[in-house]
């Protein structure tokens, strides 16, 4: 600290550098401007680690990668106006995915707040939605109250984003008479009753064709051990969404795999067939059960979720266990299922209806590929990825020890993502191998991070997948528009090996099969940061796929008849200039 910040009275901006401190921050992601650079001078002597991202997009997801990562609250800062609207998506892409953040933005002066001042913006009012709660400082008296409370809302419960707007003038005050931060205690989740525990040990007990189906809620809750230890008690089959994944290792003999729109089809048809769907912190999202009117319509719903409000959103639970998940989970392992018929009956459908790795030709198969990524790189690697059919194919293929090793986009589908999540959580786990899959689309959305994994010599070792295409919007334009290709076309991509060499990081380019493993190796091998650039085939699609609005037993495999999510123009319509060339 130097002579002249140690004789100057502490100031708004000061404290609050203390009070993040005190929270158990050490790390937070931003980019300075105009009215908060009173907070920018309180960090040059503080012991918190800024990171210049190059982008506050790239801020606020490298903030919610780094909370997903470590479970810890991520925290980002902008400035006002353009630099809070940038934090926007991140800020969503937390709520609906139930990630701890703190959010600082700088505001004008209080005098010219409503005046449209340079840089004013209702960064307030804009973010409502998208917050678990919102605060705006009026005077340096409310920081100690506020700071606690982001705290405290961001962590407890279900978590999520919480946003403090700083005015310049609140950040300047005299704060020599606040006290020093204090953080506030979280509330516990409630226990579960123990009536409704004893339904649920009934409706186990009495079930023929019982199937578990896991969600994001279980890593929220920290509750993995307890749900491992659910599933080996009662040996029910078990299903997982995509944010669920990792709550069972992907080798476990009663995992189904994961269901829903990309799911396997073993999980699938075990679902629709079950009599009792017992929910585990899952919510029923859409791209999880189809059309909801026929998703396991013959099953009984037994849900177990830390947020009652989830219990009965979309499917009407018959028996309800709101509360904690992890206590509940521990209750029900005295459960006892009589479903072994059952159980060899859909683990003969897993391997009857498993995955193929032996795709014809001597291109790339995408699915082969992360198949053998995930296989060599270190058991606690944490992989995240974009949004696409990439991050189908991750989520198929790739194995994952437990729910934080898996970083993806879930319900906001956030192209722009993987780059800033993966810089995040390598910050979070300096000592875990941090891999990246990305597509072409999602990776040019955030590709000025490079310049932050370079300058701080991340290790993320980033595999991208390029097709030259939006290949999801192209795969669906494919089936569901008459092969009406509309502005996916990506073909103009740069050479991104040499592109990531720019910024000095190491690149290799494949385009073989016989290439990938000696690739593999190198960049998993490389110091530092690392990029492989794999040319896969244009017209690759995922399967299977359930078509929209279709129940799950209605899954496609590759190349089935194609039915319209939409009425489509005839494809030799007007539009058929707009196809892709054979």
């Amino acid at each position: 600290m130097n002579a002249a910040a140690a004789t100057a009275p502490r100031n708004g901006a000061r404290w609050l550098a203390h009070a993040l401190e005190a929270e158990g921050v050490d790390t937070l992601f931003g980019y300075p401007g105009g009215t908060i650079m009173p907070f920018y001078d309180a960090l040059v002597d503080s012991n918190l680690k800024h990171i210049l991202v190059r982008h506050e997009q790239g801020a606020a997801l490298a903030a919610n990668g780094y909370a997903r990562a470590s479970g810890k609250v991520g925290v980002c800062v902008a400035t006002s106006g353009p630099g809070a609207s940038n934090l926007v998506t991140g800020i969503a892409d937390a709520m609906l995915d139930s990630v701890p953040m703190v959010c600082l933005t700088g505001q004008v002066a209080t005098s010219l707040m409503g005046t449209d001042a340079f840089q004013e913006l209702d960064v307030f009012g804009l973010t409502l939605p998208i917050v678990k709660h919102s605060f705006v400082a009026r005077r340096v008296d409310d920081l100690p109250t506020m700071v606690r409370e982001a705290f405290r809302i961001a962590r407890e419960g279900r978590p999520g984003p919480v946003l403090i707007d700083l005015p310049k003038d609140v950040q300047m005050s005299d704060a020599s008479h606040l006290p020093d931060h204090v953080p506030a205690s979280v509330d516990p989740v409630p226990a579960p009753e123990d009536a409704k525990l004893a339904e649920a040990l009934a409706a186990i007990a009495g079930a023929e064709k019982p199937v578990i189906y896991g969600g994001g809620g279980i890593g929220i809750a920290d509750a993995a051990d307890a749900f491992r230890q659910f599933v080996d008690a009662t040996k029910i089959p078990t299903v997982l969404t995509l944010r669920g994944l990792g709550a069972l290792p992907a080798h476990h003999p009663h995992y189904l795999g994961m269901l829903g729109m990309h799911g396997t089809r073993a999980a699938n048809m075990a679902v629709q067939e079950s009599d009792l769907l017992i929910v585990v912190g899952a919510r029923f999202d859409d791209r999880a059960t189809g059309k909801l009117a026929e998703f396991a319509p013959f099953a009984r719903v037994l849900h177990i979720d830390a947020d009652a409000y989830e219990i009965g959103k979309l499917r009407t639970a018959d028996i309800a266990v709101p509360g904690d998940i992890g206590a509940s989970l521990r209750a029900l392992g005295a459960a006892r299922s009589t479903c072994d018929e059952w159980r060899k009956r859909c683990v003969g459908n897993r391997e009857r209806f498993g995955f193929r790795y032996d795709a014809p030709g001597t291109d790339i198969y995408a699915p082969g590929l992360l198949k053998r990524l995930s296989e060599v790189a270190p058991a606690d690697a944490i992989i995240a990825c974009d949004v696409g059919q990439h991050q189908m194919w991750v989520a198929q293929h790739c194995k994952f020890t437990h729910p934080r090793n898996h970083l993806t986009s879930g319900a906001l589908g956030t192209m722009g993502f993987g780059l800033p999540a993966a810089m995040g959580a390598q910050f979070a786990c300096p000592d875990r191998t941090v891999i990246l899959v990305n597509g072409d689309g999602g990776f040019m959305m955030n590709v000025q991070e490079l310049a932050t994994i370079a300058r701080c010599k991340l290790p993320v070792k980033i595999v991208l997948i390029d097709n030259s295409a939006l290949g999801m919007v192209r795969q669906w334009q494919e089936l569901f528009f008459a092969e009406r290709y509309s502005e996916i076309d990506l073909s103009d991509n740069p050479d991104f090996a040499a592109l990531a060499r720019v910024f000095g990081i190491p690149a290799h380019h494949i385009s073989l099969r016989d290439e990938v493993e000696g690739a593999l190796a190198d960049l998993l091998a490389t110091p530092g940061p690392a990029l492989l650039h794999v040319t896969i085939d244009i017209k690759a699609n995922v399967w299977p796929l359930v078509p929209p609005n279709h129940a799950n037993s209605s899954m496609l495999d590759a190349n089935p008849a194609k039915p319209s999510a939409e009425p489509a123009v005839a494809a030799d319509g007007p539009e058929k200039k707009n196809a892709l060339p054979a």
